[in-house]
């Protein structure tokens, strides 16, 4: 019988270890608790999230692979595919910063490539505590390092994300990693261990004792013993990555491989009994014939190792010359370590001797699943009883302006992504900083949008609408740059699902994206979920972060993110109101994070964005971006700050709401669209047919922004200071 103290060290309960007697209908060697304490840990076995999961749509117009595999796949017309996906490598990031981000890294381009699809842009959700923390700065400058130097190094573009900043992340960074790739359409590969007799090839770097139980050190709460798990996290090298990512694509485009898997999170032990689960198979393997860059290495050791740049592949015997042949080629080994059986065990034999014997579809497939108590938080009530504060009659809203304007959350974030090679592979038409990211399909009219968006104020205030507004701006983002949503991942980071109040926050949160992606007709195609970001007991933000890839159909209508020409016409789509609650200028300038979420409203926010779609297809839009944090007035202001020729703008509101809320609040379901002036008529005409308000709110030109509301002038700074403002406002904590 295995005692208490070494099931807490595995993160099973008692209820849990009785399961796995009876499935395999005797006592588990330590191995064996290992394997199924891995597979079925949160990270891996989503035992607390599946319930809840299963309300995403999972079906759509471009859709070939949904949930289920390393990564979505979408049809994007031309025989192509895209494939993509995300992940976190949260807990690891806080524990070893340069490793934890880079290994995150490494590990979703591994989910890409073994599709089939070669990896062609990375984005990334990044966030932290407050940088005037010097833990806090250290954690940020090694995660951006992390990336920069493993994305660098492989020559994958970083091209897009976000980066936000909170005391509750001063503890629980979140890094979060999204890969797109490329692949021909009849030409993907899946993780299936078919064709009883064939060869299973372990490929790549060897196994050493690094990242041992990085699934389940994922799927618990931190204490102050935290640093102690640095042996939990892996070590990346990205030039080894590189030389596998062109090994296995080169065998596959021999035909040289039936199945492939990464061995990601839980290693070996995911690889081997996943690969045989989906293909209803077995498996038999030795582990003596792995290939490990440590001396005494046992099976316990070697099979949850999450060592990175190793794949396993299934090939048939006549092609185990060839393949090897290929990784020879490229320095890495491959090794046959054993073959595909048909009894549904996964058997692993270490020195003559079985030791491990156990049934794939039970570690797999056979997780229990919770439906945990869920309890509105307590202190929901007393957000649901705040009242918003009166304008203060002496605020000066020309120092406001700038304040947000200088807000870690707002302002330049270029010295972040000045890190990253974000041309490499010249697909790059949009740099970061826009509103997405726009790559080039090479000999094609057409582009492939991507953009990463979250919210964590909008969840906490009210989990479901912020998980609706996630989505809803993902999709606004893509209709900045002419694009049509087609599918999305997403990454949903919450606290300790153990607690009522956060199981309730996840459970809302899901249900917001999952009504948005269906109002959006858009499927999710698989992701991640990251929960236990809490330590000593102080939980994060809900923080859910949507990925959606988008198709432009000609990347030559793409708008420009800021102000192009003088005298041009400045139109609104949509409508101000008076919603300050959870902006970022209640939170400034009232030190609260309280009241209402924005309102969204799906019909008029579809329309918004099919005006702003159309308006840039008929290329009639010059310029074109949303409003997100910081309302109107910030919109307006980076709109004058990416002009290449630094166009100011003079705006003239007559709103009947509070002028606060009128610059700086929240409200969805607008865009900013430029136009010069014999277009004008015809943007409007299309808003009128889409029952969409449009007004024309003033023009570009001169060198100051100024915003006037009823007859009032309320701001008016020059375009110079303001730039000087948003790019300076953090110092340069990261020397370049």
């Amino acid at each position: 019988m295995i005692d208490d103290g070494t099931l807490a060290n595995h993160t099973l309960t008692r209820d849990e270890y009785d399961l796995i007697v009876k499935l395999m209908n005797r006592e588990p060697n330590l191995t064996e608790l290992g394997i199924f304490s891995v597979m079925w840990s949160e990270h891996c076995g989503y035992k607390s999230s599946k319930v809840y999961l299963k309300k995403f749509p999972t079906k759509g117009k471009y859709l070939i692979q949904g949930p289920g595999e390393n990564a979505g796949v979408l049809d994007i017309g031309d025989g192509l595919a895209v494939v993509f996906k995300i992940e976190s490598h949260n807990h690891p990031s806080y524990i070893e910063p340069y490793q934890g981000a880079a290994t995150g890294v490494g590990g979703i381009l591994r989910d890409i490539f073994t599709m089939g699809a070669r990896p062609i842009a990375v984005l990334d959700s990044l966030r932290f505590g407050p940088l005037n923390n010097l833990k806090n700065r250290s954690v940020a400058e090694g995660v951006v390092s992390g990336i920069s130097g493993y994305g660098n190094s492989i020559g994958v573009p970083t091209v897009g994300g976000e980066v936000y900043f909170h005391d509750c992340y001063s503890q629980n960074p979140l890094v979060n990693a999204c890969c797109v790739g490329l692949a021909k359409k009849d030409r993907l590969f899946f993780a299936r261990a078919e064709g009883v007799g064939n060869a299973v090839i372990y490929v790549g770097a060897k196994t050493g004792r690094d990242g041992i139980h990085g699934a389940t050190m994922a799927s618990a709460e931190f204490s102050k013993e935290a640093e102690q798990k640095r042996p939990n996290v892996q070590a990346g090298d990205p030039f080894k990555e590189k030389l596998l990512l062109e090994a296995c694509l080169e065998a596959m485009a021999k035909d040289l491989v039936i199945g492939i898997q990464d061995m990601g999170a839980a290693g070996l032990t995911c690889s081997t009994t996943e690969m045989a689960a989906k293909a209803g198979t077995g498996m038999e393997i030795n582990l003596d014939l792995v290939p490990q860059r440590e001396d005494g290495m046992n099976p316990y050791e070697i099979m949850l190792s999450e060592s990175q740049e190793r794949m396993l592949i299934v090939t048939g015997q006549d092609k185990v010359k060839p393949l090897q042949e290929v990784f020879n080629k490229w320095d890495l080994e491959a090794v046959v370590i054993g073959k595909v059986t048909d009894d549904g065990q996964l058997k692993a034999y270490f020195h003559d001797e079985l030791v491990i014997d156990i049934p794939v579809k039970a570690v797999v497939d056979l997780c229990p699943v919770y439906r945990r108590p869920v309890e509105v938080p307590d202190f929901m009530r007393k957000l649901a009883k705040f009242k918003l504060p009166e304008m203060p009659a002496d605020l000066d809203l020309n120092q406001v302006f700038l304040q947000l304007i200088a807000s870690p959350d707002i302002a330049d974030k270029q010295w972040i992504f000045r890190q990253y090679d974000h041309m490499v592979q010249i697909n790059t038409i949009v740099l970061p900083g826009a509103d997405a990211a726009v790559l080039r399909l090479k000999g094609l009219k057409k582009g492939l949008a991507i953009t990463l968006d979250g919210n964590s104020r909008y969840a906490y205030l009210n989990p479901k609408r912020g998980g609706e507004i996630a989505v809803a701006e993902a999709c606004r983002n893509l209709a900045c740059v002419g694009a049509t949503p087609m599918g999305v991942t997403n990454c949903l980071n919450f606290g300790n699902p153990e607690k009522p109040e956060i199981m309730w926050q996840f459970k809302e949160a899901v249900e917001g994206i999952a009504r948005a992606c269906r109002q959006f007709d858009i499927p999710v195609t698989g992701g991640n979920v990251s929960l236990y970001n809490e330590t000593e007991g102080q939980a994060i933000m809900p923080t859910p972060v949507l990925g959606i890839v988008g198709l432009v159909d000609d990347v030559a209508t793409i708008p420009s993110a800021g102000f192009v020409g003088q005298r041009e016409t400045i139109i609104l789509l949509g409508e101000n109101k008076e919603e300050l609650g959870g902006s970022e200028y209640l939170s400034l300038v009232f030190d609260e994070e309280k009241g209402r979420a924005p309102e969204l409203d799906f019909t008029l926010e579809k329309s918004v964005q099919e005006v702003c779609r159309q308006a840039i297809k008929q290329k009639l839009v010059r310029t074109a971006h949303d409003l997100s944090e910081g309302g109107l007035a910030v919109a307006l202001a980076e709109c004058s700050i990416k002009s290449k020729k630094g166009i100011g703008f003079e705006v003239k509101l007559n709103d009947q709401i509070r002028t606060d809320a009128l610059l700086f609040g929240e409200s969805q379901s607008r865009i900013i669209l430029v136009a010069k002036e014999k277009n004008v008529g015809k943007i409007l005409a299309l808003a009128r047919k889409m029952k969409v308000k449009a007004r024309v709110i003033g023009k570009t030109g001169g060198k100051k922004m100024i915003i006037w509301h009823k007859r009032k002038k309320v701001i008016e700074q020059p375009v110079e200071l303001v730039r000087d403002v948003w790019e300076n406002s953090i110092p340069g904590y990261f020397k370049v």
